[in-house]
């Protein structure tokens, strides 16, 4: 056989774990150029250059992280470095980050023709997994550099902070405009969300043929509910902790937001709306309402490992401060259920690396109110799901849909997702009777505290491949950082 025609690696062994599909099977995976090549019961070592034996560990599609933040508390270019290791240690492949212009991140206004090249190339070069970005047009220049966006960096994804303007990332805030780094007389309000979709449906209509990759993603939220309930449980002072943070913004608060948006959709005519991080009982019925309501509307529905896996009563609460926040056990179980009911489209980890040191006062450090918002958790983003999915009767299969296929097929990544022949040879091999105390100790990212210090998992990640190439092994992520920007407006498989 020539050197040819040989295959660069076999991994062996693997009980496969595919999307839309009800069992597994376990095969041999032939790998060359960095795409799955050849998928057997049986492939001989001698076809291959490297043979990798899986000793039938499971083997899921790479993970697509679709909900990250990568650059927002530290730079970006240090950021990528170590939480895309903590993405590899957690069996993601793919990282999708929200980013936009203000303060935090790049701490710059302006055009995002300026702006968008320097975050690619504090990028380059950075990344151990792959990664794209969405971005959120925050100034109504914005709204025609969508099209510049798409065209020439295959940006497809776009995304609307719908409690900006009125309230802030951490808290009640009457600086908003200087937060967003807007002219005085701008607004993000309404109007301008209303015109953001105006814009996308354009997009979409001068881009038929990649309508279905094109779409709006929505941070829930209504800024006049959120003030209003702050200063009540701000003044009433009986609530601490995530019970008086998720009572200040309350899931009603979800769930209005997810009307207003839907219904601009609606007017909009703007077809594939993205709600994210869905963490209430209110908010889910609300979206379910909206999708029966409008059905022409090609609504995706996304929740968090994070509320999947944590609840107000969890000690040390001010770690586990976010947006929207962790709410009680009785919606922690309605959102379960609605994952089991394949109401939820994907799990994400809504990953955004605060330090200790930034995350809450030194002096109060109890003082839900001084807390900044964010969490990391994309390194446990598969065990989490796998853990307490498992205990629940959730099929492997139906994972890999949640984890790989659906949000690769909905942000345009055609060659992500699954393990079929042509397919990016992105892999993860789990061990389904593992289990790990989790420690923040050993964690990749530069965090330094997690939310979910202590909880228990089973199933844990022992290695990960990037295009056919090992990034993480049994505990060490190896090699140099090879993740390629994706493109999103090309489909090759």
């Amino acid at each position: 056989m020539s050197e040819n025609s040989l295959l660069d690696k076999v991994i062996k062994n693997v009980r496969v774990v595919r999307p839309n599909q009800i069992s597994m099977e376990t095969l041999d995976i032939g790998i060359k150029n960095g795409k799955f090549a050849q998928i057997a019961p049986q492939i001989s070592p001698e076809q291959t250059k490297e043979v990798f034996d899986a000793k039938n560990l499971l083997g899921f599609p790479g993970i697509v992280d679709a909900h990250m933040h990568i650059g927002i508390y530290q730079p970006l270019a240090q950021d990528a470095v170590s939480e895309s290791k903590a993405a590899a240690m957690g069996g993601v492949t793919t990282s999708l980050n929200y980013i936009r212009t203000g303060q935090y991140y790049l701490n710059k206004g302006g055009s995002y023709r300026d702006f968008f090249p320097e975050v690619l190339a504090l990028s380059k070069d950075n990344f151990y997994v792959d990664y794209s970005y969405h971005i959120a047009p925050i100034a109504s220049q914005h709204i025609d550099e969508m099209a510049m966006l798409f065209a020439e960096y295959g940006v497809s994804s776009f995304k609307i902070f719908m409690f900006y303007g009125g309230y802030g990332l951490h808290g009640l805030s009457d600086q908003q405009n200087l937060f967003l780094m807007i002219n005085k007389e701008e607004r993000y309000d309404f109007a301008h969300f209303e015109f953001i979709m105006r814009g996308l449906t354009r997009l979409m209509e001068e881009h038929p043929e990649k309508r279905d990759s094109i779409s709006l993603s929505l941070h829930c939220e209504v800024a006049e509910i959120l003030n209003a309930y702050t200063k009540i449980v701000q003044q009433e002072n009986t609530l601490t902790g995530l019970h008086a943070y998720s009572a200040a913004r309350p899931p009603h608060s979800e769930g209005l937001a997810i009307c207003i948006a839907s219904y601009l959709a609606h007017e909009t005519n703007c077809a594939n709306i993205n709600l994210l991080h869905l963490s209430s009982r209110k908010a889910m019925e609300a979206a379910l309402t909206m999708q029966a309501a409008f059905p022409h509307i090609n609504f995706r529905r996304e929740v968090t490992v994070g509320h999947l896996l944590l609840d107000v009563d969890i000690p040390n609460g001010t770690w586990a401060k976010v947006n929207p926040p962790i709410r009680p056990r009785a919606d922690v179980e309605f959102v379960w259920q609605a994952v089991l009911n394949r109401q939820v489209d994907w799990i994400v980890s809504d990953h955004a690396c605060c330090s200790a040191e930034q995350k809450r006062s030194a002096l109060e450090p109890n003082n839900i109110w001084l807390a900044k918002s964010g969490f990391g958790g994309t390194e446990y983003l598969l065990s989490g799901v796998f853990s307490e999915g498992s205990k629940r009767g959730m099929s492997y299969n139906h994972m890999a849909e949640l984890l790989s296929w659906n949000p690769a097929q909905r942000f345009g990544l055609f060659e992500k997702g699954d393990i079929a022949v042509g397919y990016d040879a992105d892999l993860v091999l789990l061990d389904p009777n593992e289990s790990f105390v989790v420690r923040a100790s050993e964690s990749q990212s530069q965090q330094g505290y997690t939310p979910f210090e202590g909880a228990e998992l089973t199933g844990r990640v022992k290695h990960t491949f990037l295009r056919g190439h090992l990034i993480y092994d049994k505990g060490e992520v190896v090699g140099s950082p090879t993740g390629q920007y994706l493109k999103r407006n090309v489909r090759r498989v």
